[in-house]
Order: C-alpha cells, then structure tokens, then sequence
C-alpha cells in the first residue's frame, strides 16, 4: 500500500467526477446536486511503475504487483459543517483517518453546474473548508484535554494538542507546529488542520494546458508546488481510449501525462515516500516506504518476521539490475552490495532479505 488520500471540497466543485476517473470506475455518484456522496467511496488504484515492468521482464516474473494509492471521495462540506451544517461531523470524521488530504477546488464557470455559492472564487472556497477543519479541531482538542479523558494522553500529544489550539484560537500559521513537533507525533494526533494537503484545480477542456484567471489567482495565493491543474472531465474521458488514442489525444491538449500519475508523484513527494522493489521468477514486486527507511523496517514492509529476524539484505540499484539483466550478472560483476542494519534504504533499490526464522 502507498497512501491514503481523501478527496474533498465544497459540493458540485467534480469531486466524485475526478473520484471516478482516478479509480477508472463510476463507484462514485456524480450528479448536479449538492451532497449526492452520501457515503465515503474508496478506490484502491494500482501505482504503474516502468521500473517494476522492466524488472518483470528480465526476471521473467509470474507475476507483477504494483504498490498502490487509495482514493476516498468525502462528501461535500459547507460552510458550518464543523457545527453540523450540510452533512457535517461524519465526513469531517472520515478525513481524519487519511494520510494526505486533496482538495478538490472549482476553477470553471458553468451554467449547468450549480455552485453553492454566488460566484467561482477557489480562494474563498479553499478558506471555507480549511476554517471548518479548524474548528472541527478545536471541537476535537477541547473534549480530549477534558480532565476525564487527559489522563489517558501521553505529555507529548497533550503538547501538540495546547500548542495547536493556541495558534487556531490566535489565529497563527498553523504550519509553524510542523517545526516543532516529530512528524510521527503530530501524524498521531489526527489533526485535520496538521494534515498534508495537495491541491487540485478543476478546470474546463480549454484550460487543461495553461490554466485560467482562477487557476492563476489561486497560484498567486498557494503556490504551485503542491498544486495540480486537471480537468476531470477530460481525465474520465481519458479512460475510455485505448492507449494510443490516449497518447494522440493527451498531444493534442496539451497535456504530458494523465492525473493519476501527477497526483501519485505529488503525493510520493508531499508524504517523503520512496519505492523498493524485490524481483524473481515466482513475483516482481513494488513496495512503498518511507524515505531514509532503514533495510530492518524495509524489510518489515513484507513481513514482520522479516524485520525481527533480519540478518543481512543482499542489494542492487534499479540501473544496475537493468544493466546486468538480473541477478547473477549484477553479482558476477560486483554490482551486489550485502548490506547490514544501519542502510538506508535508496528509491528504486532491487532488495534481496537475509533473516532468520
């Protein structure tokens, strides 16, 4: 498993449209009426990697198995969700079980999608659903550092919980808390407003390559870093194309890859995550880990016997596996390291585990 995202923003703003076309399904409702997700969709979407294709090959594996990314479609939130409005608490709860939050951000306008509020400002509507995931947390922090429940938190969570509340209720850049605490620490505390987010512009046909005034108003405001410009309409059309029509249409928008795979490659690098890969011929396999992963934990990844009893983990880099058409080549020309419990583990790494039963 890679991670989890949630899908959310204001109703009709293509939430479950983009749902559907990232999970190449039509699970998820798509209708033009706000809260038509009544319930959370989740899509557990295969992460394709040429890396691990290539592998396969030379290994002549039976088998292939992509890491994945799961996508969970939350139902629209409104204004004053945090105090029960719309559908309210239940889907805030739902975020809090995720590891990185998309926000899904209307930059179109349209006639025959209504919009629940006045006008198209992604500004304004990005603020509304972080202020209710603030006050969802304020909510949240107070009944747990009631006297009856404090007891059964740890001092450093209890930390994170005052310093948090103190810069939501003073109104202070909440991104100062990942500065202070552990990243285990604060991931721990199931903090809506401490969550990672990506942010994904919505857009019509004629806007997919170069954004629009909205597009561009957002940017000035977030940044471009962690924020992707799809049209989820055109990425559901995506899906119904075989891949050379996907190539010649992609071509002619403008586009150089599709969303799923802009999105995993935000995501991989907003969440520091990184991929090995153990190859043979029963199985070529993708893992997902954390970056400056240790081999004991890596191993762990596969099975917690492996981790325990861990020895030794015979290593080769991706580029060395490939050049050397496998192992035996790579070991005969000294290309496999034997490496011990300090390694850190390296994105595209081909691991091999030595452990005792």
């Amino acid at each position: 498993m890679g991670f989890k995202c949630g899908i959310v923003g204001l109703p009709n703003v293509g939430k479950s449209t983009l749902f559907n076309a990232l999970t190449n399904s039509s699970k998820a409702q798509a209708e033009n009426f706000p809260f038509c997700t009544i319930d959370p969709n989740l899509g557990v979407v295969p992460v394709e990697d040429e890396r691990l294709d290539n592998l396969a090959k030379i290994s002549n594996s039976k088998k292939k198995i992509y890491t994945s990314v799961s996508f969970v479609d939350i139902a629209g939130l409104v204004e004053g969700a945090s105090k029960g409005e719309g559908l309210g608490n239940k889907f805030l709860s739902h975020i809090r079980e995720v590891d990185a939050i998309i926000h899904m951000i209307r930059c179109f306008d349209s006639k025959d999608i209504q919009n629940v509020n006045s006008s198209v400002d992604p500004v304004r509507d990005l603020e509304i659903i972080q202020t209710e995931m603030k006050l969802a947390d304020l909510e949240s922090i107070q009944k747990r550092l009631d006297k009856k429940n404090k007891k059964n938190i740890s001092n450093q969570q209890i930390q994170i919980l005052e310093t948090v509340f103190d810069h939501i209720d003073k109104d202070k850049n909440i991104d100062e808390i990942h500065k202070l605490f552990e990243k285990k620490e604060i991931e721990i505390s199931g903090l809506l407003s401490l969550k990672p987010n990506l942010y994904v512009c919505n857009v019509e046909e004629e806007s997919i390559s170069k954004g629009n005034k909205y597009t561009q108003k957002f940017i000035d405001k977030y940044g471009q870093k962690d924020t992707i410009i799809i049209s989820a309409e055109i990425e559901n059309q995506l899906n119904s194309l075989n891949n050379k029509e996907k190539k010649n249409y992609m071509d002619m928008l403008g586009i150089n890859e599709a969303g799923i795979k802009t999105l995993t490659k935000k995501g991989y690098n907003l969440l520091s995550l990184e991929t090995f890969f153990t190859s043979g011929p029963e199985e070529s396999r993708a893992w997902t880990i954390n970056k400056n992963c240790l081999a004991p934990q890596a191993a762990g990844k596969i099975h917690t016997d492996f981790e325990k009893g861990f020895i030794k983990v015979e290593t080769i880099s991706y580029q060395d596996f490939v050049d050397n058409e496998g192992w035996v080549n790579s070991k005969n020309v000294g290309k496999m390291r034997l490496e011990g419990k300090e390694y850190v583990v390296q994105d595209g790494d081909v691991l091999n585990f030595r452990f005792n039963t």
